[in-house]
């Protein structure tokens, strides 16, 4: 599957719907960025039941300060709408594989009901 282009426009529909989304931040100055690329590419193509998607920071200046990204690439992981992980730098074919598994093993209930939980101690 080709990764998806995110902007303000698609961010929302892409991002907050059912279904697990894997977000590059990314800058086309940036040789960490140029290197992370293909590895993304190649995990979009082996993995069609996930969105990949890519954020061109220097474009979409809005949805990176929304997520706070101060260094890229900075990979996130969002499942059912929920941001599982985001972390900076570049991942290696097989760290990405690795991360891909866990974050399919997560067991959405259960991070549904703590989120209810501490929104309720809120």
């Amino acid at each position: 599957m080709a990764t998806v282009e995110l902007t303000t426009e698609n961010f929302s529909d892409v991002v907050g719907n059912e279904g697990t989304v894997l977000i590059d931040f990314w800058a086309a100055w940036c040789g960490p960025c140029r290197s992370f690329a293909p590895v993304f590419e190649k995990a979009s193509d082996d993995h069609g039941d996930i969105t990949f998607g890519k954020v061109d920071t220097e474009d979409q200046t809005e949805i990176a300060q929304a997520f706070g990204i101060s260094s890229i690439p900075t990979l996130m992981a969002v499942r059912d709408g929920v941001v599982l992980y985001a972390q900076p730098g570049a991942l290696p074919a097989p760290a990405l594989e690795e991360l891909i598994g866990k974050v399919r093993d997560v067991d959405m209930n259960e991070i549904r009901a703590a989120i209810e939980a501490e929104q309720d101690n809120a």
